[in-house]
């Protein structure tokens, strides 16, 4: 995990037991993503600078493609925000989670 992601997971382990769950390092098909909440079908996926390099826009655009086939809402947060703010950047990701759950006709692809 990079820097970002062990903060972000920290803070997403303090929101305890009576939400969601979110793992870590999760494979899902093809891939392995960040992080993964089940119930809500949704992907956390934190990107640093090279996100925005070589071809890797175009690939995580195809992932996220393919993910979203299969049902799941992807949130990408640069890694940036992470380390400027990592407690609201948890906060999103419980707050965008625990409305999926609440509203599932809501899903599809998301980015912030």
């Amino acid at each position: 995990m990079t820097p970002p992601e062990v903060l972000l997971w920290v803070k997403l382990r303090a929101f305890g037991p009576d939400g969601p769950r979110i793992r870590r390092q999760h494979p899902f098909g093809p891939y392995v993503l960040d992080f993964y909440c089940p119930a809500a079908k949704l992907a956390i996926e934190v990107d640093g600078y090279v996100h925005g390099t070589g071809d890797i826009p175009q690939r995580d655009e195809r992932r996220d493609a393919w993910l979203s086939e299969q049902g799941v809402t992807v949130l990408r947060i640069p890694a940036g925000n992470v380390m400027a703010d990592p407690d609201e950047e948890a906060g999103m990701i419980w707050r965008t989670a625990m409305a999926l759950i609440s509203f599932p006709a809501k899903r599809g692809r998301g980015t912030t």
